[in-house]
């Protein structure tokens, strides 16, 4: 009498080089994308501190020169 053919197992998966490697290029991509994220969101924030102390130091600067003016101009 003929034995039914074996069947697999449905939880063993199926090994498919290609879907690895597609797998492996898209969770570097993705992990690369984190990264670049990280760097851009690190140099804006530099770029806003910079940016404030500038204007910080041009509005002293300012109000000293304004402050200067108006002694001389005053007598104060």
């Amino acid at each position: 009498m003929a034995e039914p053919a074996r069947k697999t197992p449905p939880d063993v998966p199926v090994y498919d080089p290609g879907v690895v490697r597609r797998e492996y290029r898209r969770q570097r991509a993705r992990r690369e994308a984190r990264l670049r994220r990280t760097r851009e969101r690190r140099a804006a924030n530099v770029r806003f501190w910079l940016i404030v102390l500038a204007l910080l130091a041009l509005s002293v600067y300012l109000s000293i020169a304004m402050w200067h003016q108006v002694q001389r101009l005053f007598g104060l």
